[in-house]
């Protein structure tokens, strides 16, 4: 048996900020569907090695901010490079791989998909890019997606308080 280090590894200290559990609510919405509004909790831990573990689920909502269904749910890792420069791997249970690469800038990370892979069971799915920010201690980000033949455009924000 080990035990977890508590000390963030120096390779992915511009990273810290985003260690904790995240909890809040933000609007999804593309060409091929009617905005909705969705609850999202997102885990993220490290145990000392040179990576974050990233977890999140969601859930849309109903008008009234009842949970109608479960929704999206990812799993994955940061990296980061000393030049300041972040990597985001994901995997969705849909059958996509993602593989986002951008720049980390004080509380603000800008990525945009280097790769993408799906089965061919998974929709079509192209392109993305993510900017997550730490404004007024909240977790705030925003996703633009090119899928179903659309061209890259506003899909997902959130704003996530820390609960951990």
């Amino acid at each position: 048996m080990f035990a977890l280090d508590d000390t963030i590894h120096p390779d992915i200290a511009a990273l810290a900020w985003l260690v904790g559990r995240w909890e809040g609510a933000g609007v999804v919405g593309y060409p091929s569907m009617t905005s909705r509004n969705f609850g999202q909790e997102i885990v993220v831990s490290h145990d000392g090695r040179p990576f974050l573990e990233w977890q999140s689920r969601s859930w849309l909502l109903n008008e009234d901010g009842t949970v109608e269904r479960k929704a999206a749910r990812e799993s994955g890792f940061w990296r980061a490079t000393p030049e300041g420069e972040a990597e985001l791997l994901l995997v969705h249970p849909t059958g996509i791989l993602e593989l986002y690469y951008g720049t980390i800038e004080p509380a603000r990370i800008t990525l945009q998909t280097d790769g993408v892979m799906r089965s061919q069971h998974a929709r079509e799915y192209n392109a993305a890019s993510r900017l997550y920010g730490l404004v007024h201690g909240n977790l705030m980000w925003a996703m633009d997606m090119a899928a179903g033949g659309q061209p890259l455009q506003s899909h997902l924000s959130a704003e996530l308080k820390r609960v951990e």
